[in-house]
């Protein structure tokens, strides 16, 4: 039977009274993140009294296809699988660290025979056995480890969210982008096909003697160039099929044929409630919760380099069942054992701990300064994205009184040209007055869109820090229903 090394009482008494100069030292305080944001908007609040969930705000959109080209490119997302994959890491690694603090059990069994000597009879030797392991972590490092292994799953599953939501912008941002540019090839058709019959207006009149030949090289020209723009915009159009297709991983035939049933048409969104100041609004974007957990994360480290610095105390211990035999004869019986309790001292290491502190606290600070930046930042998109909102809004009405009057004064011109009182010239100038306008508008129409999406993606989505605590069970449990983050 073995016996302990030292008596336990005595041991763990001696192992206390070693590390009570220098484990018992206070870690030095870390500065915390200087961020202080406004405590107002200094932009123009995006909503006129028709306010909608962010949470809801897609289904609002009055497209169903843009809903399902939301969740199929979720689904598809190579993003959202790798944040997923990484959220599944943070969660192992906060098991392991929450480990750390627990004894370790192994089960050992083993079995053996044997002839030690040439005369001796035969032998067999089996045992079964528990071991046990434990560091009291009187330091506190482990404990450290945990903590920082905690606040980096709550960062990871916020920028699991934070992905959903950004596939989600880039997504609508792709669609508006693509009935945008229909509008304006639905302009273009328009175009080209207006300056065809000014060419072959031209050439007979020419033929009769009314116009000089010049006119009809003029209109020819112009008729060239109307089928070059609608060539080119063609062109755009198809490209942004095409990042839809591979974005959604949708099949292009069956896409194209849902995009005819709307061609041209812009979505049109609810508006968003944005009314209360940046530091509870922005509280709501996942990828601001992430950096605050990486300044959380990079401070537990800082603890944790310093507390390695100390000695360590493990204690180990056995008990097992041990059963032999030989000539026919066998005995069994019982083994235990506890200790030793082991200190380490670490006396001499080349300066390694000291600088493993000193780059963790480099870490933390730029962890700190990540974030305050990031909080900025965020302040910026929002603000931005309301002073384009508004500003699109205030451009909407002039933007169609341009189109009618230059709608108006083509139709004028083009009358005056058919009979003679006007030129080419005139006509042409009119034509491209009132494209301008077209464009002007369609470009109004799409920029206000997209400043709505910006400031979906600037406000988080939706999301909340609950969020992150409901999906640190499983990233299979988290939800992935893009209308309800």
């Amino acid at each position: 039977m073995k016996v302990p090394v030292f008596p336990i009482k005595q041991s763990i008494a001696l192992a206390a009274a070693l590390l009570a100069a220098g484990c018992a030292a206070p870690l030095p305080a870390l500065p915390g993140p200087d961020t202080q944001p406004a405590a107002s908007w200094h932009a123009p609040l995006p909503h006129g009294g028709s306010v909608a969930d962010l949470r809801r705000w897609w289904e609002r959109f009055d497209d169903p296809l843009l809903l399902a080209l939301i969740d199929a490119a979720q689904e598809a997302s190579p993003t959202l699988a790798q944040t997923g994959a990484n959220l599944a890491d943070a969660r192992a690694a906060r098991v392991a660290g929450g480990a750390a603090l627990l004894p370790s059990l192994d089960l050992a069994a083993s079995a053996s025979r044997e002839r030690p000597e040439s005369t001796a009879p035969v032998a067999q030797v089996s045992s079964l056995g528990l071991q046990a392991a434990w560091e009291l972590d009187l330091s506190g490092a482990n404990r450290a480890g945990r903590d920082a292994s905690a606040a980096r799953l709550d960062g990871a599953s916020a920028l699991w969210h934070e992905a959903r939501v950004s596939v989600a912008a880039e997504t609508a941002r792709l669609y508006v982008e693509l009935r945008s540019c229909e509008a304006h090839l639905a302009q273009a058709g328009i175009d080209a096909r207006s300056r065809g019959e000014t060419a072959r207006l031209t050439e007979a009149a020419t033929a009769a003697g009314v116009q000089a030949p010049s006119a009809t090289q003029l209109a020819r020209a112009s008729a060239a160039e109307g089928q070059v723009a609608l060539l080119r915009q063609q062109a755009q159009c198809e490209l942004l099929v095409k990042a839809l297709v591979a974005l959604a991983a949708q099949d292009e035939p069956a896409l194209r044929r849902q995009l005819e049933a709307a061609t041209a048409r812009l979505p049109e969104p609810a508006a968003i409630e944005v009314r209360t100041v940046p530091a509870l609004a922005l509280a709501q974007r996942p990828d601001l919760h992430a950096a605050a957990r990486d300044v959380e994360a990079a401070a537990f480290d800082a603890a944790q380099a310093q507390a390695r610095r100390w000695p360590r105390v493990t204690l180990a211990g056995s008990i097992g069942a041990l059963r032999s035999s030989s000539l026919g004869v066998s005995s069994e019986g019982g083994t235990w054992s506890v200790g030793p309790v082991a200190v380490t001292f670490p006396l001499f290491d080349g300066g390694v701990r000291r600088a493993d502190a000193a780059a963790a606290r480099e870490r933390y600070r730029a962890a700190t300064a990540v974030y305050a930046g990031r909080l900025r930042t965020a302040v910026q998109e929002v603000e931005g994205a309301m002073v384009t909102l508004d500003s699109s809004a205030r451009r909407g009405s002039v933007a169609v009184a341009a189109v009618d009057g230059y709608g108006r004064a083509y139709a004028a011109t083009f009358a005056s040209y058919q009979v003679g009182a006007s030129s080419l010239f005139d006509l042409e100038d009119a034509r491209r007055s009132l494209r301008a306008a077209n464009s002007a508008l369609v470009d109004q129409r799409s920029e206000r869109l997209l400043a709505w999406i910006a400031l979906y993606r600037a406000l988080g989505g939706g999301w909340s820090p609950t969020d992150a605590i409901a999906s640190s069970v499983s990233p299979s449990d988290a939800p992935t229903d893009p209308r309800n983050p």
